[in-house]
């Protein structure tokens, strides 16, 4: 069985794959999602005047930390030493969205799309966090691999 799914031994158990036979390369991902608020959290946003602080710099660093902390947090996720992560926001105050991308780079065996992804989602949990105390309804939706390169599997962009 372990022939067929990288992520099993023998006996069909969870396991971490072994990627020590394969070479570095410089891989990058980016994953996008979107906090939707209504129009009066989104003006507070806007102005910086919610109650918890500025939110965009504390979720930009949030999502930064927990991009670096990613294999402890998914349990057969492989530690990797980042060369770079970042999170980036744009705000469609007309719609009432943030929209999310973060980013993550490494020069390693395996991929950093988790840390992309636990970085954006963090990032967007955060703004969450910031919000609550004006807004219940918050919506996180959309999470999404928009771009992936590096490794055997090469490139991938999303439409």
């Amino acid at each position: 069985m372990s022939q067929e799914f990288s992520h099993l031994d023998d006996a069909g158990r969870a396991r971490m794959v072994d990627v020590s036979g394969k070479n570095d390369s410089v891989r990058i991902a980016r994953v996008r999602v979107d906090v939707v608020l209504n129009s009066e959290t989104m003006r507070l946003l806007v102005l910086k005047a919610l109650p918890k602080g500025e939110v965009l710099g504390t979720a930009r660093i949030a999502g930064i930390l927990a991009a670096k902390r990613t294999a402890e947090l998914i349990p057969l996720c492989h530690p990797l030493a980042l060369d770079f992560a970042d999170v980036s926001f744009d705000i469609d105050e007309t719609a009432c969205i943030i929209r999310i991308e973060a980013e993550a780079r490494t020069s390693a065996k395996t991929g950093v799309e988790m840390e992309a992804l636990v970085a954006a989602q963090i990032a967007a949990a955060t703004i969450y966090d910031m919000c609550k105390a004006v807004q219940k309804d918050i919506c996180i939706t959309d999470c999404r691999l928009v771009y992936k390169s590096g490794g055997k599997s090469g490139l991938f962009q999303a439409d």
